[in-house]
């Protein structure tokens, strides 16, 4: 199993512990066995229990329980928690908003055992009846089930990309043809993927449904299927998939077809004939052709939306889009400092081994206390190992950042005095994320405000297919930032994706810088680093207006010089 995988478990255990109302030792060795675990780089699964016992924070106890893990998927007290209660109350522990005890008292006290049942309690206003719930609480459980069954047979991005990729591969191997291409959602790179869509070029398309019962995790749906359009769903996400075969010379046309919005397919190249029209009355060799016959320069897939590029594209204006070896360095990042995995060491070698010129470390602030937030004798320290780590790492650069909370009144949590040390400041909101539009926007204004904010970190606080955002004003949020010259985070974590690449277009329209931050916890939150691009180029955004696409020494001086003016405002 993956570390990921462990410490899952392992945080089902506290949970289902915390449900039962198990004894609080117990369920605080548990917990402080997440957090250690969650500290560790080595991969578990490769050592043996006598080495499990001898790293820090594991003991006897644990070391077996991950032994176990890594041997059966579960150990036994994991496995008689499960077995003592319902499915569906284990299903209900995943409801965002309210933790085991609450669901212990609703399972107990009114019989509910599933999700479904809850919802129907909760149109019952049986919920709010309950000590300690309220009609707050209940709403908040009946949006949050609404939100998971809105959510359901859909994944991230991040989550279909690598399969998508190795279909194609498999398909192009045993069909032996090249004519093989992701398209739909998954070519637009979409952020939430409903539907893995495939175009395959072939005169043989009878091969395909055989060639696909030989991947047990294609689930095929013969009722929605035909002859020449294969439909199922894959059995790990969920999500449906489609392959349509094509004869080879209309290859091109398909794939342009089955890959556009339908808005951009719609979207009139001339006074009358659309995309769509153009694409079914000739063969085409290539997508380029189709935007040549159409008078338009190529739009590449991530931008057909149907948003304003077929405009850009007949002024030949479209953007040169960001690329992954555009970017120079990786700001926001978290170290064990505070939440992260890794060293300040680790975090900041990996970076440069990898090619990048420098690194922001970005751990929590005090108020985040949960998150072992830094007080400030602590963010000394950490500026001192940064002092020392800059001169043995030369030329590569560490800067000293800080995630600031944004307060309830739009505040940084810390005084001018502690701001002034940083070299940057990211301010994101991590507390009180239930807000109406109005008190939110009011609320990052007060942080875009403050002097030393150089970078507004996610600026929604969404988890996509978790936790919808706070609503906010973008436009005067977007505004507020030209003008008083912040740069937009562009949080490249495949769950959040935040700033929406819907008001990319926008921000850059005023002038703002945008940055693409992975809000990395470990080395491997770094390679996210790929997801942020990919919906940074749905939003036209250019190397130019990437604030991390930019050379060290010209982020070094944009740095110094936004502190030097911070300073000179408070006086």
């Amino acid at each position: 199993m993956k570390n990921k995988d462990i410490i899952r478990s392992f945080r089902l255990a506290v949970s289902l512990l915390e449900l039962h109302d198990e004894n609080p030792f117990k369920i605080r060795t548990y917990s402080n066995a997440v957090a250690n675990l969650e500290r560790l780089e080595v991969p578990l699964a490769s050592l043996k229990v006598a080495e499990l016992e001898h790293l820090e924070g594991i003991g006897k106890s644990i070391a077996s329980k991950i032994f176990e893990l890594n041997q059966t998927g579960s150990f036994p007290e994991l496995d008689a928690l499960l077995a003592a209660t319902p499915p569906g109350v284990v299903n209900m522990l995943q409801i965002k908003g309210i933790g085991p005890k609450k669901i212990r008292a609703i399972w107990k006290e009114l019989g509910v055992e599933t999700t479904e049942d809850l919802l129907q309690a909760c149109e019952n206003n049986q919920i709010a009846a309950l000590k300690g719930f309220g009609a707050k609480t209940q709403e908040t459980i009946k949006n949050a089930l609404l939100y998971s069954e809105s959510s359901k047979g859909k994944v991230h991005y991040a989550t279909v990309e690598k399969y998508t990729e190795e279909l194609v591969t498999f398909l192009k191997n045993n069909l032996n043809t090249d004519l093989v291409a992701a398209a739909g959602e998954v070519r637009r790179r979409l952020e939430i993927i409903q539907t893995m869509q495939f175009v395959v070029g072939t005169d043989q398309p009878l091969q395909i449904p055989a060639l696909l019962a030989q991947r047990p995790e294609l689930q095929p749906d013969l009722e929605k299927s035909g002859p020449f359009t294969w439909r199922g769903h894959e059995t790990q996400t969920g999500v449906q998939v489609e392959i349509k075969t094509v004869v080879p010379a209309s290859f091109y046309n398909n794939l342009f077809i089955y890959s556009g919005a339908p808005a951009h397919l719609n979207a009139t190249y001339n006074d009358s004939a659309s995309l769509l029209q153009l694409a079914n009355q000739q063969v085409f060799t290539s997508e380029q052709e189709i935007y040549e016959k159409a008078g338009l320069a190529y739009i590449e897939p991530e931008m057909r939306e149907g948003t304003q590029e077929i405009e850009l594209a007949r002024e030949n204006r479209l953007p040169v889009l960001i690329t992954d070896d555009d970017l120079q360095g990786i700001l926001h990042n978290h170290t064990t400092y505070s939440d992260g995995a890794n060293t300040l060491a680790t975090m900041a070698t990996y970076c440069r081994d990898h090619g990048y010129q420098y690194v922001g470390i970005c751990d929590h602030s005090k108020a985040a206390f949960y998150a072992n937030g830094l007080i400030e004798h602590r963010v000394k320290e950490q500026h001192r190992e940064i002092d020392s780590l800059n001169r043995e790492l030369a030329p590569f650069k560490i800067f000293k950042g800080i995630e600031a909370d944004i307060l309830a009144d739009g505040s940084l949590d810390y005084n001018d005095e502690v701001l002034s040390s940083f070299d940057f400041v990211v301010a994101s909101i991590h507390s009180n994320l239930k807000m109406e539009e109005k008190k939110a926007t009011e609320r990052l204004l007060g942080a875009i405000q403050n002097p030393f904010t150089t970078i507004l970190g996610h600026p929604t606080g969404r988890l996509l297919l978790q936790r919808e955002g706070y609503p906010i004003d973008y436009k005067t949020v977007i505004d507020a930032c030209a003008f008083y010259k912040v740069i937009i985070e562009i949080n490249a974590n495949p769950w959040r994706l935040d700033l929406d690449w819907r008001w990319v277009e926008y921000a850059l329209s005023q002038g703002v810088l945008l940055s693409i931050n992975p809000d990395a916890h470990s080395t491997a939150g770094y390679h996210d680093m790929h997801y942020g691009v990919q919906v940074a180029r749905k939003g036209g955004l250019t190397k130019e207006m990437t604030f991390n696409a930019w050379p060290l020494e010209k982020v070094s001086k944009y740095f110094e010089e936004r502190r030097i003016k911070a300073l000179a405002a408070i006086k």
